[in-house]
């Protein structure tokens, strides 16, 4: 477990390409190497900041607490940066040229300053459909409480 370093995290997603599993090795049922990581106030300040979402529920301990959120939460697309911060460089959903198709996802559980959140995360299936390669694949994240945050499923059209 670590905490989320916004500074240390690597966005440069061509570096390591070489290293990742190509469409033929990706095996549906497959569980993903994962890391839990802790969220802080300054990561998800950032993450809001970053997506140009004002919200101060996200940002403001003292509006946030007469919410029905009674503190902070993190915007609920976080966890696309949580996937990438939970994944090693070497993830085949990090590979250069892929293209989402489609996702829906749902969301249980606010994410806050302080929880460690895990990912879970697998292939369901892979196929090819007018010449291009397609894998379905789940996310689900939880907090250090076993909640589920949010979870997820999508449609992603892979490089060769």
């Amino acid at each position: 477990m670590s905490e989320f370093d916004w500074e240390g995290f690597e966005q440069d997603f061509w570096k390591n390409a070489g290293r990742r599993k190509t469409w033929d090795q990706i095996i549906p049922g497959e569980l993903r190497n994962t890391v839990p990581v802790t969220l802080t106030r300054e990561v998800i300040r950032r993450f809001a900041e970053g997506i140009g979402d004002p919200n101060p529920l996200y940002t403001d301990e003292t509006y946030a607490k007469t919410t029905p959120f009674g503190g902070i939460v993190a915007p609920p697309s976080i966890h696309i940066m949580l996937m990438f911060a939970c994944t090693a460089e070497d993830d085949w959903m990090r590979s250069p040229g892929t293209i989402n198709a489609s996702q829906s996802w749902f969301y249980n559980e606010p994410a806050r300053p302080g929880d460690t959140i895990r990912m879970v995360g697998k292939c369901l299936d892979r196929y090819i459909k007018k010449g291009r390669l397609y894998a379905i694949h789940e996310n689900v994240f939880y907090n250090q409480r076993g909640e589920v945050v949010c979870s997820g499923r999508g449609w992603t059209i892979r490089p060769e």
